[in-house]
């Protein structure tokens, strides 16, 4: 019976990992929306352990949709390089020095609002296929940010710019520290300071956003492993089944119009801030 028991909740694990995985391969926010609520609310896990295994999955997602998405040109490689400077320098930041003094409940209740409130300019634009009339600015330029990507949906190549730069890096230093502090991926971070703030295609964002996700991760995962908060028996059916969806996901969103994976984005969005809040306010379920 025990090990029965054992099977069912590893395969409940495992189906939880791959459907992370597939919708962390096409939002670009990794698989703990996922993980992390299925581990805590259904299989009853604590919520440190849970989010240990949330880190794993966020390093599978990336790995597995990041290569497809630099293989097929879409990821903006010099964006995401550029831009994880200041998301790994937050997430250090967050993990080792700023968790040991701000309040976690107060920074998801502001976290939470944030994500809320950042709804508003994708809905607003939740029908835009690309961007339009967006120019390259001064640190774009210097840094050659723009770039193409040939849209299987549309059938053709797609040209694009990037605009303000410096403002995206800020909301990236932010996604860090969360990511340290939360133990979140904060992949949400990343979409929007690309699409709302850079105005980059959809696609181009979320491709990028998995790209550096693992990057992230693994900048505060060392923390979390020292705590012992990463379990080993959670690591093969989290990693593989998460790679696996992963896969799978990234064939999805290629064959998906921009629109269509703001949708899927902006749904995920008010999931996550909606939980966030609902934890800094005590609540969980």
């Amino acid at each position: 019976m025990a090990d029965t028991a054992a099977i069912s909740w590893l395969l409940e694990v495992a189906v939880a990992s791959f459907a992370g995985g597939v919708l962390g391969s096409i939002s670009g926010l990794g698989g703990g929306i996922v993980i992390v609520p299925v581990l805590t609310i259904f299989l009853h896990m604590p919520i440190e352990q849970a989010i240990g295994a949330s880190i794993v999955s966020v390093i599978a997602v990336s790995s597995g949709a990041g290569s497809v998405y630099v293989r097929d040109h879409i990821t903006n490689v010099r964006v995401a390089m550029f831009l994880e400077l200041s998301t790994a320098s937050g997430a250090i930041l967050g993990a080792a020095v700023l968790a040991k003094f701000l309040n976690a409940q107060t920074l998801s209740i502001l976290f939470g609002l944030a994500l809320l409130f950042s709804l508003v300019p994708i809905l607003l634009n939740i029908g835009e296929e690309l961007p339009k009339n967006v120019s390259n600015d001064r640190l774009a330029n210097f840094l050659r940010l723009q770039g193409s990507y040939f849209d299987k949906r549309l059938g053709k190549e797609i040209f694009y710019n990037a605009a303000n730069v410096p403002p995206a890096m800020g909301v990236m230093f932010i996604a860090g520290i969360m990511a340290g502090i939360l133990g979140i991926g904060a992949g949400v971070l990343k979409v929007l300071a690309q699409e709302v703030a850079m105005h980059l295609p959809t696609k181009v964002s979320t491709a990028t956003s998995n790209f550096m996700i693992g990057v992230t991760a693994a900048a505060a995962a060392g923390v979390y492993l020292h705590r012992g908060l990463v379990l080993p028996y959670l690591v093969v059916p989290v990693a593989t089944s998460v790679v696996i969806g992963a896969l799978l996901g990234t064939k999805i969103m290629e064959k998906m119009s921009n629109s269509h994976i703001r949708k899927v984005f902006a749904i995920l969005l008010g999931i996550v801030g909606a939980e966030m809040l609902l934890r800094g306010c005590g609540i969980n379920f």
